[in-house]
Order: C-alpha cells, then structure tokens, then sequence
C-alpha cells in the first residue's frame, strides 16, 4: 500500500516557499518605480498591492484549492468548482437582496450562511453520490455538473447581475462584514477574505494530519483496493469529500459576493483551471494519496503572484528587444505551471520506487 501521507509531501512547501522567495525578488527588481501620495514605491512590493491585488483575491481561490485537494487526494479530480463558486455567490445575492439595507445583522449574516454553504454542499453532495454510488469517473461527473450548476445560474437569474437594479445587498453583509475596513497609516486593509482563508486552512490541515477521516483520505488515494480490504467506508469517504469541496466553494462564493457586492452569471468562469494549478502546484499528486492543506495556499499564493505581475509589469525588456505581455499570458504560465508540477511529482515518484527497490 502507498505510503504516502503528509509526510511524504512535508518537502514540497519548503520547495514552494523559496520559488515565492524567487518569484517576489524576481518581480521586485522587474517592476518599474510608481508615484504615489506617499512618494516613490515599487510598483510590486507595497503594501496596496500585495493585499488588495494578491492576497484578497486569492482567498476565495484558496479555499477552493483546499476543496480541490482533498479531492485529489483521493485520486479524484473536481472541475465543477468555478460553477459551484459561482451559484453559491449568486444564490446569496438573490436572497439578500429581499432584506432592507440595514437590516439586523443578526439575520443577515445566518441567512447568507445558510444559503451559501447550504448551496455549495449540496451540489458537492450531487458530485460525490454520482461518483461514488454510480460508480462513474469524475471527470466526467463534474464536467457534466459544471455545465449544470452553471446553467441552473443563468435560467434561475432573468438579470444577470445581482443585486437588480435598484436593489442593494444589506450593508451589515458587505461593509459590515466581508468588506470590513481597517484603516492603516495611508491605506486601509479588508482582512475578513484573508482570516476565513487562514481559518479553514488551519481546519483542513488539522483535519488531515490529525484526523482519523483525514488520515483515511491519504490510504484512499494511496491504495483504495487495500482501504477497502481494510475495512475502510470508502464509498462514504468519496461522497464525503465532495460534499467538504462543495462546502469550501460555498465559502468562497459567499466572500465574493460580500466583497464586490454583486454576483452575476459568469462569476467563477475559468476558475478550474487556477483552482486545479493552486492545488497541484502545492503538492497534490492527481494519482492521489498525496496533498496538503498549506500546500494548497502556497499553490494559490503562486498562481496569484503570476497573474498579478503580468498585470504589473506589461512588458518585459530583454535587451534586443521589449516583448509587450497581456493579462492572456497568464493563462500559458499557469498551464506551465501545471504541467511542471505535474512533471515534478511523476520524476518524484520514478526517484521514490528506485530508491525503495534499490
């Protein structure tokens, strides 16, 4: 049976950790200086940037990417998040927006909760029970829901963006919470996306190096004919996994909706792709049984630093001549991203069975 565990894959953030290391020193010298009220600043490193820009949006990423690892773990693969991110958001800003604006917080913030995680676990429970009881592969499973889910949005929503117009969502949800300001120095700070990230990044990776259910993840994936034998539920673990990824989306939805103050139909279209590379950047093995909850961030944090130094940098002079770069760049990078991953794990594991047979 596989070995694989947290342990196996303890390497893999020290590794990520000094590629964010070359990454931010790399676009740090790149960056061209930028006149502000406060004078001169990098244009990367400050602090406007680097939270506003990077680590706000790549909350909601974030914990999709812990949904998507959990799953991969088990050797399954989710490409319906985007979809399920993008439902949940949508169904929060349908209801919330019947409240008055100022309505009691303590009605507003249970019922988006409720909407929004109720939303997002359910469809992951749709996932999880036509892959585990019918027995058919994910991939198709979730390619088919993420047309679905995606769908239902766009014939349950006559106006594809939400709040309608002339409506608004209670500010107890927006201002009140999710977009909540700290004021610091010059700029302010909207912290609450990055604290429920940390939050459910420290609950996922309790739940896996601590748990039972978590620990069963890892043999699942490892080995799920020697789980079985073992005596391993490994039909309700898979359903349970999906159930716990759609939950996270749900998360997220309910984040972006508080942030932005609105949802519409395309919200979190395109977001498979940046959900799968934060995970597999972090460390998830797509044959399973390998993953972690700070691999995922990690992953996510990547993947966030690539899109927002495209977005900064425009160009690149590499002395003969200047090559212009778009925000369409980031696509290529993050599928090269992927694939070294990818290429990374599989020379990981040829090295790990010469070894253990030599």
């Amino acid at each position: 049976m596989n070995s694989a565990g947290p342990s196996s894959s303890s390497s893999r953030p020290w590794g990520l950790l000094l590629v964010l290391l070359g990454l931010g020193t790399l676009l740090t010298l790149a960056s061209d200086p930028l006149q502000t009220a406060s004078g001169t600043q990098n244009a990367f490193l400050r602090v406007d940037n680097l939270v506003a820009n990077v680590a706000t949006p790549m909350s909601w990423m974030a914990i999709m990417a812990l949904g998507a690892t959990l799953v991969i773990l088990t050797g399954g693969i989710d490409i319906s998040v985007g979809s399920i991110f993008g439902l949940s958001a949508l169904a929060t800003a349908a209801v919330l927006q019947r409240f008055a604006v100022d309505a009691s917080a303590w009605l507003v913030l249970p019922t988006a909760l409720a909407v929004a995680l109720g939303v997002g676990t359910a469809c992951g429970l749709v996932n999880g029970l036509l892959v585990a009881g019918l027995r058919i592969h994910p991939f198709i499973v979730t390619l088919g829901t993420l047309s679905i889910f995606r769908g239902i949005g766009l014939v349950a929503v006559r106006d594809k963006t939400l709040p309608s117009l002339g409506e608004q969502l209670p500010t107890a949800f927006t201002e009140g919470f999710v977009g909540a300001r700290w004021n610091v120095g010059d700029t302010f700070l909207q912290p609450v996306p990055m604290i429920v990230m940390l939050v459910c990044t420290v609950i996922v990776g309790v739940y896996l190096a601590r748990r039972v259910g978590g620990r069963q993840l890892y043999a699942l994936g490892g080995n799920e004919e020697a789980a079985r034998y073992a005596g391993l539920p490994t039909t309700r673990l898979r359903v349970r996994v999906y159930a716990l990824a759609g939950l996270l989306a749900g998360v997220a939805g309910l984040l972006s909706c508080g942030f932005y103050q609105s949802a519409n139909t395309a919200t979190g279209e395109g977001y498979e792709l940046a959900v799968i590379a934060a995970a597999v950047v972090g460390g998830a093995s797509l044959q399973g049984g390998r993953g972690t909850a700070l691999g995922a961030l990690l992953g996510a944090l990547v993947i966030k630093l690539i899109e927002n130094g495209i977005d900064i940098l425009r160009e690149i002079d590499l002395g003969l001549f200047v090559l212009p770069i778009s925000k369409e760049y980031s696509k290529i990078l993050i599928g090269l991203a992927i694939l070294a991953a990818v290429a990374v794990d599989r020379l990981g594991e040829v090295w790990r069975r010469a070894r253990a047979a030599g």
